[in-house]
């Protein structure tokens, strides 16, 4: 019997009539791009010579992976955050800005607790892959503090590994892990020597606009160091970015469910000195994050995916399924 119709591991087969039976449909090109697929890295040409036929097989990949954490009658074996990494369409999210912040994020999270529990090849992906983000921000310089952030932190966990707990936990050969040292500390002086171009524009600029656009602008960030930073470009801007009011909206938007941040609210006290009570805050509380977009995971099928490739569902209401998934959750899905 051909299977016909989809379950929960796996997305089925496409089967059409024809007069000599039933036959597996095969999609190709643009086919593939239309189900959300990928051409994977070759094309395998058999050649018959005997009957003069040509076979040929693409292989391809989905970008979502199953989530199994233990042995079941259908399935032996569990995912790992390597297989993850390597199985997620990670090289292609960077390119996209409203994932870049996630991904960047996520990596962090990697360097500074997880990097000994990937495998050699998910540890060369991971790698490969900084190196594109590192080469994004030089050339787009978009974010360079983070990735900054995330070198540190990597820079001091292969210190401490290869130091003061020895390079056994670090899989593969110790040269090729000083090269990557050596890297880092590359890529770390090309962030820290980067330079922006000022731009130049014929029309309206950003300090043209009224004052009360600036100060909505102002309000609209959610990270404190670009607050301040925007407040260095004029002295306009430092006396807008020094407001009471907005470092206090900033405040309840980060800390609000924190239970000293909920008094000052009740109190209404206005001799609070809002930015240092948020940099206060800030020793004690991890911010609120925000991503422009994230991976999602399925309660239903157990499926981890990028909601935009979407995912082979057979729930009756499949949003109803979905949960968008932290960087911090993400690791927490791995963790046996």
């Amino acid at each position: 019997m051909p299977f016909l119709g989809q379950d929960w591991r796996s997305p089925g087969w496409s089967w059409t009539k024809t007069e000599h039976g039933w036959k597996r449909m095969v999609y190709f090109g643009h086919e593939l791009e239309d189900n959300n697929r990928e051409i994977m890295l070759f094309l395998l040409t058999l050649i018959y010579s005997k009957h003069d036929f040509c076979c040929f097989l693409v292989v391809f990949r989905d970008k979502w992976i199953y989530v199994q954490k233990g042995s079941t009658k259908e399935r032996h074996g569990y995912c790992t955050l390597g297989e993850a990494l390597n199985r997620l369409d990670f090289s292609s999210a960077i390119q996209d800005l409203r994932r870049f912040n996630y991904v960047a994020k996520l990596f962090q999270l990697i360097a500074r607790s997880q990097l000994p529990s990937l495998s050699g090849a998910a540890q060369k992906n991971y790698f490969n892959i900084l190196e594109k983000i590192v080469r994004k921000v030089l050339e787009d310089h978009y974010n360079p503090r983070l990735v900054k952030e995330l070198l540190q932190d990597l820079n001091s966990t292969l210190h401490s590994l290869t130091i003061h707990v020895g390079r056994c936990v670090l899989v593969g050969n110790v040269n090729i892990w000083g090269c990557r040292l050596e890297t880092i500390v590359k890529w770390q002086q090309e962030l820290n020597n980067l330079e922006i171009p000022k731009q130049i524009y014929n029309g309206m600029s950003f300090s043209d606009l009224p004052l009360h656009m600036h100060d909505k602008i102002l309000y609209n960030l959610s990270d404190a160091f670009d607050i301040i930073n925007l407040g260095q470009a004029t002295p306009t801007l430092q006396a807008l970015s020094e407001n009471r009011t907005l470092w206090k909206k900033l405040c309840h938007f980060h800390f609000s469910d924190k239970p000293f941040c909920r008094s000052l609210a009740v109190n209404k006290s206005d001799n609070v000195d809002w930015k240092l009570m948020y940099f206060s805050l800030l020793k004690h509380y991890p911010m609120k994050e925000q991503y422009g977009d994230t991976l999602h995971f399925c309660k239903h099928c157990s499926i981890l995916f990028w909601k935009d490739f979407d995912h082979p569902c057979t729930a009756s209401d499949p949003d109803s399924c979905l949960m968008p998934v932290s960087p911090q959750h993400f690791i927490d899905l791995f963790m046996f």
